[in-house]
């Protein structure tokens, strides 16, 4: 896997053992044209896999970084990848719903990859909503697989965008004024 823009273009990301789906060029190259400069914000990655989304957005301007996996396993390729990134980046290693749960700041972009078959993924736009994760303006990336569907509205997020690529999917979320 290759970051596809910003400084770190071309470099490359190894991909961990176990489960995991890694976000295609095409469907990141997309992403970040849509989110345009993230110069400065911070930027929350969950189900991180190997880390690409986030060593991307470190890439294109990002000031930092919070990764959150679940699975240990992932730890070492996740450290290996992110030992070249100049931007700090923490990851955390623990369930993503209990990390919410307990977070208490705000990120300007979240982007949320969790694996396809995972039940409750609502659950994880409730809970940013409910406890005000997502900075004022900031926008909620979700990949899905085209046979689930996103409300319009979930609490303080209201749907901007959608995009398909193939059997995948994004929806954007913002927080929309009170």
């Amino acid at each position: 896997m290759r970051i596809t823009g910003g400084k770190y273009r071309s470099r490359i990301v190894l991909c961990p053992k176990g489960e995991i789906r890694p976000a295609m060029d095409r469907m990141r190259t997309s992403l970040f044209s849509i989110l345009g400069p993230l110069d400065g914000i911070a930027v929350l990655d969950l189900f991180s896999g190997s880390g690409l989304v986030g060593i991307e957005t470190a890439s294109r301007g990002a000031a930092e970084i919070d990764l959150v996996e679940k699975d240990w396993g992932k730890k070492a390729t996740i450290l290996r990848n992110l030992s070249w990134v100049e931007e700090p980046v923490r990851l955390h290693l623990t369930d993503v719903k209990l990390f919410l749960k307990r977070a208490d700041r705000q990120w300007g972009l979240i982007y949320a990859d969790p694996p396809f078959p995972l039940a409750g993924k609502l659950e994880i736009l409730e809970l940013v909503a409910n406890r005000g994760l997502l900075a004022s303006q900031g926008t909620l990336v979700m990949h899905y697989p085209g046979e689930e569907s996103y409300p319009d509205q979930v609490g303080t997020l209201r749907r901007f965008d959608h995009r398909t690529y193939g059997r995948s999917h994004l929806v954007f979320y913002t927080t929309s004024l009170p």
